[in-house]
């Protein structure tokens, strides 16, 4: 499976952005998706998850109710839109693949994961 992330960049403060990850390959054997995010300095923290059968979601408590995950699975893409972006969401933004089921961590370990995207950069400026 190989993914492709994109839709990073520079927004203010309070400003919007969505996120994309394009999967090919051997995309019938994932089974849920998430996002990450790396700060300069800091350790890949979980952002958001997406079963692709159940469509179930899970979010971290500091985007939840700013931030929705979702996917196309006909396209094979999942997204991740970004509203009331703050100063501290600025990191780079991860997408992964598990070719498991959701365990009781709901899709929140690096470990979870199989595969990863490349990454793409989101500044937010104050």
């Amino acid at each position: 499976v190989q993914l492709q992330a994109s839709g990073g960049g520079l927004v203010q403060a309070g400003g919007s952005l969505r996120l994309s990850c394009a999967a090919s390959g051997r995309t019938f054997s994932s089974y849920h998706m998430g996002w990450f995010r790396q700060a300069p300095g800091k350790e890949r923290d979980f952002v958001a998850a997406i079963g692709r059968r159940s469509g179930s979601t899970y979010y971290a408590d500091s985007v939840k109710a700013r931030f929705t995950i979702s996917t196309d699975n006909a396209k094979n893409t999942v997204y991740l839109q970004m509203n009331s972006l703050k100063p501290e969401d600025t990191a780079v933004y991860y997408c992964a693949t598990s070719l498991a089921p959701f365990t009781l961590s709901y899709g929140s370990f690096v470990s979870e994961y199989n595969y990863w995207g490349q990454g793409t950069l989101v500044t937010v400026s104050s």
